[in-house]
């Protein structure tokens, strides 16, 4: 559809239009093309109300009722100007959005001088036209409803900002300060390598470390989970204390080695808050290395333990176990049980991935770990389901028994109790 464009008219003046930009820019460190933007914004909204109170009869509007209004900004001269594209009608029912034939015509021979020659326009045809109010009749609610919006839309601006900066730092470590605390969450203030200013990230108490003292002031590295879109107040950015993800960049941090790719993290199970405050924070950390010259436990901790120390601080005394990952799955279930002394890995069910691992009566104890945590986290590291047994008591015979009855017992479960989600139309991760 032909759009007609009418020369431009007298705009509204915006004393000191520049400088005000250049102010809130500097202010609020935002783009001037971003402060333009929430500008143009809410003298749209001033302008919508100065409309709306010249249809007091008409107490409704649709939601799209002024979606052909748009305002242009004049930097030199200081001014805007608010234009409506509008659709030529036989009979217009809408002013907002109609215009008629004759009124267009009407138009176009005012204009006659500016133009070089008279535009064609028919019934169907869209127009844009200049319909900014002269100053006074803009009003004084309309300029105070732009002001309230502006406010909002800056704050919109520099949400928007926050999360195109951020968005490329999920999945990493940030450097954060202790600001305040807000129900049972801890309010930081983190900063960007884009020299952004300091922003408000939330750690809520389910990502915080039970060793950590988190008083006012104090700084922390702490994992960016996420950052939340949408214009809801608060914090934008989720951070942990407590994800695997903060181990995995540390170590990077510390180890030259995993930055140059010779040694590489394959695996991380952690359990930063145990269920009992009898247990302390834990990780398992499963690292590997195709350079036969290099040894990536080592590397990881570093000569005298100088690497790994760096980690564990950071951590407040997390114990943190490096071990070296193998395609094994024997090897690797062995190696996952460290530090306990391990007799023999049988590989029960390969398909269910289950595994009896035998070890001395002397070393059940720091196999299971306290609580169960050793095993646990072992188990969650490798996939496989891992029971402990002592060694001088193993009947091969009986466990195999066993093992193949828990398996028929399973198939059968899910056979006559899981419902076919496939079949049903749904996906089973789903629940």
């Amino acid at each position: 559809m032909p759009k007609s464009k009418q020369p431009k008219k007298s705009n509204v003046g915006l004393p000191q239009l520049k400088n005000m930009i250049e102010e809130i820019s500097k202010d609020r460190n935002l783009p001037s093309s971003a402060v333009q933007t929430a500008l143009r914004e809410a003298l749209l909204k001033g302008y919508e109300r100065y409309r709306r109170s010249q249809h007091l009869d008409q107490m409704q509007f649709d939601e799209d009722h002024f979606d052909n209004f748009d305002v242009f900004l004049d930097l030199d001269e200081e001014a805007f100007q608010v234009v409506a594209t509008k659709t030529i009608v036989e009979e217009v029912t809408n002013e907002d959005r109609e215009i008629s034939l004759t009124e267009v015509k009407n138009i176009q021979q005012e204009a006659a001088t500016d133009l070089a020659e008279e535009q064609f326009v028919q019934i169907g045809d869209s127009v844009v036209l200049d319909v900014t109010p002269e100053r006074e009749d803009f009003g004084r609610m309309a300029a105070i409803q732009a002001k309230q919006v502006l406010a909002q839309k800056l704050r919109d601006q520099q949400r928007k900002i926050i999360q195109e900066e951020f968005e490329q730092f999920e999945g990493t470590s940030l450097m954060g300060k202790v600001l305040r605390f807000e129900r049972q969450s801890v309010i930081l203030s983190v900063s960007s390598s884009f020299g952004q200013p300091d922003v408000e990230a939330e750690l809520p108490q389910k990502e915080q470390l039970p060793n950590d003292n988190y008083r006012i002031g104090r700084t922390f590295k702490v994992f960016l989970k996420k950052v939340r879109e949408g214009s809801q107040r608060g914090p934008q950015l989720l951070v942990s204390r407590g994800a695997a993800g903060l181990v995995v960049e540390l170590f990077a941090n510390e180890v030259p080695e995993i930055e140059e790719e010779l040694v590489r993290i394959v695996a991380v199970a952690r359990e930063a808050s145990p269920p009992s405050r009898h247990v302390g924070p834990r990780t398992k950390i499963a690292v590997d290395t195709l350079e036969g010259d290099v040894d990536p436990v080592g590397a990881c901790i570093g000569a005298r333990g100088s690497r790994i120390q760096v980690v564990v601080n950071e951590l407040q005394g997390e114990k943190i176990d490096v071990i070296r990952w193998s395609p094994d799955p024997s090897t690797y279930i062995s190696n996952a049980l460290s530090p306990a002394r391990i007799d023999e890995v049988r590989l029960v069910n390969p398909d269910g991935r289950q595994a009896h691992v035998l070890v001395p009566i002397d070393q059940l104890s720091l196999a299971i770990g306290k609580e169960g945590q050793n095993v646990r986290l072992a188990a969650r590291l490798t996939g496989w389901k891992i029971d402990i047994k002592d060694s001088a008591k193993y009947d091969p015979v009986a466990a195999m028994a066993e093992v193949e009855s828990q398996r028929r017992a399973d198939s059968e479960y899910q056979s006559r109790y899981q419902p076919d989600y496939q079949d049903a139309g749904y996906a089973e991760d789903n629940y």
